[in-house]
Formats: C-alpha cells, sequence, structure tokens
C-alpha cells in the first residue's frame, strides 16, 4: 500500500475511533494542534494555488477534515464532562483567548459563530450555487467551441480531448464545491449545538458530582467549554474561508495576490487622491496628524512611484518594439516571407474602408465567407483566403483585384450611390451618373437613395455597392479558379473521398495516374465552368480510361461524357427548346486534319485565313442567338470539341462548346446557324 493511502486511510479511521473510545489529554493536544495546522496548509493552499482545478480534490478534503473536526470536539466534549480536563491547549484557548474573562471569551466565541455562519458561510454557499449554474449551463458553447476550432484546424485532437476532459473536471468540481459548501455549514451549526451542550451538562455535572458550587462550575466549565469551542471553530472558519477563496477567484490561471495587489495599486491617481483625503482627515479633524499624515504620505510617495514606472515601463515597450521590428527585419525567414503571394487579394481606397469594417456596419468580410462557400457548392472547388487591405494610392472608391499578386480586375463605386441597370425592357429612363457594372460590363446608372424605390417600381435592377463588389469578386475567381487550384488542394480533395471510396483511390492513384495529372482534368473542367463537387463519378471515369490513354484533354472529354446530366442542367435547364449553333462537317475534317500530335500534347496547324473564316462566321452565327437573348452555345461531335474550343477561346471569351454526348437524351436542340467556311 503507498504512503499516501495509508495516511488517508489512518486519518479517516482515527475521526472514527475517537467518536468511540476516549482518548488522553497530551494526545487530544496533539491532534488538535495538527487539525489547526492542516487548517492553515488549507487555506493558504487555496489562497495561492495558480489554477482553481489543482485543489480539485477540495470537496473530498472538505468532508474528511469536517468529520475528523468534529470527532475531535466529542472527544474533548467527553474529557470535559468526565474529568474535566480536556488538556492544555482547550485551557489556553479559554483562559488566554477571552483573557481570562468569561465574558470576553463568550462573546468572542460568539462573534466567531455570527461571522462564520452569517457572512462566510452564507456567501460561500451562494456564490458556490451560482458558479455551479453558470458552469453547467456554459458546458454546451464551450464544447461548441472546441468542435469549430478542432474543425477548422486551429487545435489538434489531443489539445480539443484535453480542453474536453477540463471542461468537464470544471462542471464535476463546481457541482461538487455546491454541495460541499453544506458540510461547512453544518458543521458551524453542530459546534454551536456542542457548545451549549457543554456548558449546561458542565453545570450539571459540576454540581452533582463533583461537589462544586454553581460559581466554581459556570466558571470552570464554561472556559473549558468556550475553549473547546474556539480551538474548533478557528480551524471551522478557516476551511470555510478556503471555500470562499476557491470559489471566489476571479481569474483560475493566475495568482490571487497578483491579481489583488496589481488591481489595488495599479492607479497613480487613486492613490494620489487617497493620500490628499488622509492629510485633510489628519488636519480638519481631531483624528492624529501624525498618522493620518504618515498614510497620505506614503499614498502620495507610492502613486509617484508607481507612475515613475509606469511611464519607464511604456518606453521599455516601445524600445523592445522597435528592437523586434529591426530584428524581424534583420532575419533571413523576413526575407522568405516577403516571396509568399497571396492567391487571391482584394484591395480597396480609403472612400471604401467603411463597408469592410464590422464596427461601421460593414458586411463586405461575411459577404467574402459566402462567396468562397456559394463556389464551393457551386463548383465543388475550394477558394483560397481572400485577403482584403487597404491601399492609400487606389483612389477613395476604387478597388483592384489580384490572383497570385497581378492585378486582373478593378472597379469604382460610389459610397452613399445605388446601381441601377436597365434589364431589357424598361422605357422610362432615370436620371443619374452614368456607368459600366464591373462584373458583366453592362451599361448602368449611379442612383441616390431617394431614387431607388421609384428605379424599383419601373423594373431596374437595384443593387448596393458591397453587393456590387462581392458580384464582380465572385465571377473574377471563378474564370480563374483553374489556376487557383493547386496540386494540394486535389490531394486534399483525393483524402476527402478517400475515407468511403478507399478501392477507388487505391486504384486511381498512383497506380494509373498521378496528382498532377488529375489536376490538370480537373483545371479543364474549371476553365470550362463545370462542376467538379461529383468527384466519384469523375475518378472513376479517368479509372476506366487512364489505362488506355495518359492525355488529359483526352481524358477530360471522357469526364465531360459522364457528366452529360450536370451539363444538360447547366446550360439547358428546364428549357423546351434550346436554339444552338451547329458546325458544319467540313470545318470538323478540316480541324482535325490539321491537329499535329506531340510528347508536349497535341495543337493545331489551320491555314491562319481558314483560322480567321471560322472565327469570323463563328460570330456571326453566334449574333443570332445574341439578338434572341440566347446563351453563345456551339454543338459539335465529340472527338472535335476540344480542338475546336481551343481555336476559339482567345477569341470568344464566353463561347460554350459542347458536344452530342454531352447532352442528355431527353434535350431538344434547335439549329439557328451553321459555322461554315467558303469553299474556295
Amino acid at each position: 500500500m503507498k504512503k499516501n493511502d495509508m495516511f488517508l486511510g489512518l486519518y479517516f479511521l482515527a475521526a472514527v475511533v475517537f467518536l468511540i473510545i476516549p482518548i488522553p489529554p497530551v494526545l487530544l493536544d496533539i491532534l488538535i494542534l495538527f487539525n489547526i495546522s492542516m487548517s492553515l496548509i488549507i487555506v493558504f493552499n487555496c489562497l495561492f494555488t495558480s489554477e482553481t482545478l489543482n485543489m480539485s480534490g477540495f470537496p473530498t478534503l472538505l468532508l474528511f477534515t469536517t468529520v475528523f473536526r468534529i470527532a475531535l470536539n466529542v472527544s474533548s466534549t467527553k474529557l470535559i464532562l468526565s474529568t474535566g480536563n480536556p488538556g492544555k491547549v482547550v485551557e489556553v484557548f479559554g483562559a488566554f483567548v477571552g483573557g481570562g474573562n468569561l465574558v470576553i471569551g463568550a462573546i468572542i466565541f460568539i462573534v466567531l459563530i455570527i461571522v462564520q455562519m452569517m457572512v462566510i458561510n452564507k456567501g460561500s454557499e451562494r456564490v458556490s450555487e451560482v458558479t455551479a449554474r453558470f458552469t453547467l449551463d456554459a458546458m454546451p458553447g464551450k464544447q461548441m467551441a472546441i468542435d469549430a476550432d478542432l474543425n477548422s484546424g486551429a487545435i489538434s485532437d489531443q489539445e480539443a480531448i484535453a480542453r474536453r476532459a477540463k471542461i468537464q473536471e470544471e462542471s464535476a468540481f463546481f457541482g461538487a464545491m455546491d454541495g460541499a459548501s453544506k458540510y461547512v455549514k453544518g458543521d458551524a451549526t453542530a459546534g454551536l449545538i456542542i457548545t451549549l451542550i457543554n456548558i449546561i451538562g458542565g453545570l450539571i455535572i459540576g454540581t452533582t458530582s463533583m461537589g462544586l458550587s454553581m460559581s466554581e462550575a459556570v466558571n470552570k466549565f464554561t472556559i473549558l467549554t468556550i475553549g473547546d469551542g474556539l480551538v474548533s471553530q478557528i480551524p471551522s472558519m478557516m476551511i470555510s474561508l478556503s471555500t470562499g477563496i476557491l470559489v471566489t477567484k476571479a481569474s483560475k490561471e493566475e495568482n490571487i495576490g497578483d491579481i489583488l495587489i496589481g488591481q489595488l495599486f495599479s492607479i497613480p491617481k487613486v492613490l494620489l487622491m487617497v493620500g490628499a483625503t488622509m492629510i485633510g482627515l489628519g488636519i480638519l479633524t481631531p483624528l492624529s496628524i501624525v498618522f493620518c499624515g504618515a498614510y497620505g504620505v506614503l499614498f502620495i510617495v507610492l502613486s509617484f512611484a508607481i507612475k515613475g514606472r509606469e511611464e519607464e515601463n511604456a518606453i521599455k515597450g516601445e524600445v523592445e518594439e522597435e528592437e523586434i521590428q529591426a530584428e524581424e527585419v534583420r532575419r533571413h525567414e523576413n526575407v522568405n516571407s516577403l516571396l509568399q503571394v497571396d492567391p487571391i487579394e482584394l484591395e480597396f481606397g480609403y472612400g471604401i474602408i467603411p463597408l469592410a469594417d464590422v464596427n461601421q456596419g460593414g458586411d463586405l468580410l461575411d459577404r467574402v465567407v459566402m462567396i468562397r462557400r456559394q463556389i464551393a457548392l457551386e463548383l465543388g472547388a475550394v477558394v483560397p483566403i481572400i485577403r482584403l487591405r487597404d491601399n492609400i494610392q487606389l483612389n477613395p472608391n476604387q478597388y483592384i483585384i489580384k490572383i497570385k499578386g497581378i492585378q486582373v480586375s478593378e472597379g469604382e463605386i460610389l459610397f452613399d450611390h445605388y446601381m441601377a441597370m436597365n434589364p431589357g425592357y424598361v422605357e422610362d429612363e432615370i436620371t443619374g451618373i452614368p456607368t459600366f457594372e464591373p462584373a458583366f460590363h453592362l451599361e448602368a446608372m449611379w442612383i441616390t437613395e431617394s431614387q431607388r424605390e421609384r428605379a424599383e417600381s419601373l423594373g431596374y435592377t437595384v443593387v448596393d455597392p458591397p453587393s456590387i463588389i462581392a458580384t464582380h469578386l465572385t465571377e473574377v475567381i471563378k474564370q480563374h479558379l483553374d489556376e487557383l487550384l493547386t496540386r494540394q488542394d486535389v490531394q486534399n480533395l483525393i483524402d476527402n473521398i478517400k475515407e468511403n471510396n478507399k478501392t477507388l483511390v487505391d486504384e486511381l492513384v498512383p497506380k494509373l495516374l498521378g496528382v498532377g495529372d488529375i489536376q490538370k482534368v480537373l483545371q479543364n473542367l474549371l476553365r470550362e465552368g463545370i462542376s467538379i463537387r461529383d468527384l466519384i463519378t469523375i475518378f472513376e471515369t479517368l479509372a476506366d480510361y487512364a489505362a488506355t490513354s495518359r492525355d488529359t484533354d483526352i481524358l477530360t472529354e471522357y469526364v465531360r461524357q459522364s457528366l452529360r446530366r450536370a451539363i444538360s442542367s447547366k446550360y439547358f435547364g428546364d428549357q423546351d427548346m434550346t436554339t444552338v449553333i451547329t458546325l458544319d462537317p467540313k470545318v470538323e475534317q478540316m480541324i482535325m486534319g490539321s491537329v499535329k500530335q506531340t510528347e508536349q500534347g497535341a495543337y493545331i496547324s489551320l491555314d491562319p485565313a481558314i483560322t480567321k473564316q471560322i472565327l469570323q462566321n463563328t460570330e456571326t452565327e453566334l449574333k443570332k442567338l445574341e439578338d434572341k437573348g440566347q446563351a453563345p452555345i456551339i454543338i459539335t461531335s465529340p472527338i472535335v470539341r476540344m480542338y475546336f474550343k481551343k481555336l476559339t477561346n482567345d477569341y470568344i471569351k464566353d463561347l460554350i462548346v459542347v458536344s452530342y454526348n454531352e447532352i442528355d437524351s431527353n434535350i431538344e436542340l434547335k439549329s439557328v446557324g451553321v459555322v461554315t467556311v467558303d469553299d474556295n
């Protein structure tokens, strides 16, 4: 058996034995002094512990000390009533603490009982109850905060487990303290009752069994009873004080001495006012000018000393901050940090700052979060963190969007205005400042708040400045999403689906394709606005065809055909009939005849004159769709689709090229034009 276990067992067993077997006065003296020592150890541990949970065993300790103290009280009662000699300690406390005066001793004892029961016990009990309730109520919120930090990667699994365990310990501790505080209250009540019994019993035994007169019995047994009560109540009051200290610690991780002294003597102005007040009391009242003046001078000197220390610390802090900044400049790692490029940046002039400042009611940050969520749902790719920063070199109302450190787009807004756009069917005009919508370059008008209601009633599309910026940023990100998809992003996507599709991933990566090859296929899809959310279908298609071809362009075409339902839904939707442009078979043959295969991939070596003619005819035919308000869609054969897209990509940005194999069988199409070339 361990020594600690033996000590704890003997401590508890002794308390039980003392309730039954009488003990000699000398042993009682030793045990009473031991009890006082233990109470001092407990109160100082509670006072100086750095964290409340360091005393997590306090509720059990409170029960043990209460039982032990009651056992000693019963033993001393036996000695007082049977022999009139409870030991030296009880006699000294009864005579010395009371000054040998029965009335003084009784008053001191009663005062101790009142202080303990009405002040310390009652307050500690209430604080324990409230703390336990608040701790239990706060548990769900703390658990959710831990889960949020864990999901965001701010903490590891081990840290999450440790924090959850600490929350459980706190709730168990404060719940136990709520019940344990009742022991202290009961102990004080029991001490008072035992004292009254001792006095009455002592008077009866002294006058009947010991032959003492009433005055002698009162003098002897009352002093001994008060001494017995004091040696019990003083340790009991210290335990009560320990309970109060433990449950009222404002900070659970700091030394209470540092907190109290730092908070009381941290404001020089307060000490200066107190010092002046004390000197004023000494001069203007009959109070001792010596004592009041001494206190006043002491507080004034302390005030100037603290103020000087604060100024010194402020200067020292500035110097240390400058040294840290200089050290950062000198550090080799600092140069490396300058090489990092943010994937996406939104820089804006100082006039747009209120839109991004939460304290000024701006919600641009929330909109950026929603942009990332929207694109993830729509296209299946995780957008990197979007960096927002102000730039004083820009015009106040200007903003620019950068991709990998290079500006790719810009816009300008009027902070207190709204942008009104004519959807095409509104005939009534409104007055305003002409402009262009930055995302789609549509004609628009800046209008004031007072014009907004009228513009909306006329049918204009009216948007506020944050929505303009958010829409523009969304479109720019979609246009460059393929550039933003890194190999690490692809690996993360692979890891996500591997949990439930281990066989598929193990078959594909790295046996058939590497992460880089999969990245190129996903980039090809994103470049044309095709969602990659259905990764399982994409990976299964790649696994089916990668054994016969590792050309990522060809693999992309196979994947697109597997995603025909998604492509049809995206471009054709629920329309009964969709008008499109088709490609003349002769043009298709020309394109396929000019395809050259190399180790770096395929390219088209078409005659420049024919290329120009194809592009011109394509634009002419697309004008028919534009006049009808239809999307610019061209249908080709599967083998030609990717080459025709490459041919037109640099000249007709928004052109949608779809092959017949990418169209669902229930979709009805109507051709309103054919892209062809002259025979000569």
